[in-house]
C-alpha cells in the first residue's frame, strides 16, 4: 500500500473554511477513493467549507442537494461538464443545471478538441487520468463522436459557445475551461468576459494537455481569469512542482486558487490535498497571507452564492 504524506493539525487548522472546487468521487463509472457523502462528512471534521462534485459525463447538481441535505453545514456544490455525454455546448443542458441550483460549469475535457488530438507526452513516471482507460474502452466498442468544438477553423469562438457564456452570464455561474488548447482558452476567456461572466477559471494550467506558458497565464489574468493550481498535477508527476511555484509566484497568488483533483485511490485523500498543498507554498517561500489568500478567500469567492438581477429584486 501506497504511503502518501499526511497534514498535521495545525495545516488544516491553516485552510479551515476552504473549498475544494475540484473532486473526483463516487458514484462514478470509473472507480474512486470516497463517495460524495462520507467525503463531505471528513470535509465537517477536518473545517472545510465544501466542495465541487466533478463528472466528466454527467451533472451533479441533484447530487450535491442530496448531500447537502443529508449533511448540514458542508456546502456541496453541483456542476456540468459540457461533454458529449451532456450533449456537448448545450444551452439547454446550462439553463436546466442553473434552474437546479449549479454552480460550475466546465467547457469540454475529455471530449475537447484538444484532449482528442493531444500528441503531449506526460513525464515518464506520471500517473495516468483514469478516465483515459474508460475513453479507450468507449472507442474500442465503437462509440467515436466527433469532439465537442468551441472555436470554428478561423480561431473564433463558434455561435453555441456564445450561448452558453451568456446563459452563464445572466445565472451568474462559474466557467473553467476545462481541457482546451491554449488557444482556445484565451478565445473562451475573451468572449466570456464580453458575455460578463463574472468568475472565470483556467482549469489545471500545468496539465499534461494544457501546458500554458506563463506569458500565456499572465494574458489570463489580465483578462480576468482565476489559475487553478491543483494538487495532482505535481504530485502524480505531470509537472515539476519547482514549476508550479514559479508560475505562482510569476503570475501573483492574487489570482491562484487551490484545488485537490483528488479521489483517485492511488493517491492521497481528498480531504488532505489543500492543506498539504498549503504547507508546500509555506515552505517554498510563500507568506502566510498569500496562502490563505489561494487556499481560501479566491475558493470562498468562486464558490460564492450567484449574483443575478433576480437576486438583487
Amino acid at each position: 500500500m501506497t504511503q502518501h504524506p499526511r497534514p498535521t493539525d495545525a495545516d488544516r487548522e491553516f485552510v479551515a473554511g476552504a473549498y475544494d472546487l475540484h473532486v473526483h468521487v463516487a458514484p462514478d463509472v470509473v472507480p474512486r477513493s470516497v463517495d460524495d457523502l462520507t467525503l463531505a462528512r471528513r470535509f465537517a471534521e477536518v473545517g472545510l467549507a465544501g466542495f465541487v462534485l466533478k463528472s466528466h459525463y454527467v451533472p451533479t447538481t441533484e447530487r450535491a442537494a442530496v448531500v447537502r441535505a443529508a449533511v448540514p453545514g458542508v456546502d456541496v456544490l453541483g456542476a456540468l461538464a459540457l461533454n458529449v455525454a451532456s450533449g456537448g455546448m448545450n444551452p439547454t443542458a446550462v439553463e436546466i443545471a442553473a434552474r437546479g441550483g449549479a454552480r460550475l460549469v466546465w467547457f469540454p475535457t475529455v471530449d475537447s478538441v484538444n484532449q482528442r488530438e493531444s500528441k503531449a507526452e506526460a513525464p515518464a513516471g506520471s500517473t495516468p487520468p483514469m478516465w483515459a482507460a474508460l475513453q479507450a474502452e468507449l472507442r474500442a466498442q465503437g462509440i467515436d463522436p466527433p469532439p465537442v468544438r468551441v472555436v470554428d477553423a478561423a480561431g473564433t469562438v463558434c455561435d453555441e459557445v456564445v450561448a452558453v457564456l451568456t446563459l452563464m452570464a445572466k445565472h451568474d455561474l462559474v466557467l473553467a475551461t476545462g481541457h482546451l488548447a491554449a488557444a482556445e482558452i484565451l478565445a473562451v476567456v475573451r468572449a466570456a468576459a464580453e458575455a460578463g461572466v463574472r468568475r472565470i477559471v483556467v482549469t489545471h494550467p500545468e496539465f499534461t494537455s494544457q501546458r500554458l506558458t506563463v506569458d500565456q497565464q499572465l494574458e489570463l489574468v489580465e483578462l480576468g481569469a482565476y489559475l487553478e493550481r491543483c494538487f495532482t498535477t505535481p504530485y502524480t508527476g505531470k509537472v515539476e512542482w519547482e514549476v508550479m511555484v514559479e508560475n505562482i509566484r510569476r503570475t501573483g497568488p492574487a489570482r491562484s486558487f487551490l484545488s485537490s483533483d483528488l479521489g483517485q485511490p492511488s493517491n492521497p485523500p481528498v480531504e488532505d490535498g489543500l492543506p498539504l498543498m498549503a504547507r508546500d507554498l509555506l515552505a517554498a517561500g510563500f507568506t502566510a497571507d498569500e496562502v490563505r489568500t489561494m487556499a481560501v478567500d479566491n475558493t470562498r469567492f468562486l464558490a460564492a452564492q450567484p449574483v443575478t438581477a433576480e437576486a438583487g429584486r
